[in-house]
């Protein structure tokens, strides 16, 4: 995920310092890692400095100090491409289940109990997830955010399947001797 564009994205609504930038991406993205203030004020920073943000003001209430930032029309025409862009699947898959499988199987470990508890732990982030989209008052973000997860997990868990039926072949290909 694109910060630069996701901070472009939330200034498209207008003026914001970089607290308000923050809390509004954790809300509008719950079931992403939560942005660090660093990571903030860093984008913003360099959203500046490429000139598709720029200092709207600065406030300073009762509190420390707030800067506020508001996108420029370049950043407005970059924010357009990139979110009209089609994102392209990724041409190489990295499964870190599939690379502890392996090296399960070349130290002589046990890849089915590694598959098990792999399983166990995908069922639980699920059952987790459909209690989050569940729960009453669950806003559309997060249902739509728990779905999407949901999905990924239940892909891996039919991967998962299909090799725990393919272990003995795998392993015999991993490793012959």
């Amino acid at each position: 995920m694109s910060t630069r564009h996701i901070l472009l994205g939330l200034l498209a609504r207008g003026p914001s310092h970089g607290y308000d930038l923050k809390r509004r991406h954790d809300e509008r993205f719950p079931q992403a890692r939560p942005l660090a203030y660093g990571q903030v004020y860093t984008t913003l920073q360099r959203l500046v400095r490429d000139g598709l943000a720029e200092v709207d003001a600065t406030e300073a209430d009762s509190g420390p100090e707030r800067t506020v930032y508001r996108s420029t029309d370049e950043g407005a025409r970059e924010l357009a491409e990139w979110a009209g862009g089609i994102a392209p699947p990724a041409p190489f898959v990295t499964n870190e289940i599939f690379a502890k499988l392996v090296v399960s199987i070349l130290a002589d470990g046990d890849p089915a109990a590694y598959l098990r508890a792999q399983r166990t732990a995908h069922m639980d982030r699920m059952r987790e997830l459909t209690a989050l989209k569940t729960a009453p008052g669950a806003d559309l973000s997060t249902v739509l955010s728990a779905d999407y997860a949901l999905n990924h997990l239940d892909a891996d868990l039919r991967w998962m399947n299909t090799t725990a039926a393919r272990l003995t072949r795998l392993t015999a290909e991993v490793d012959p001797a």
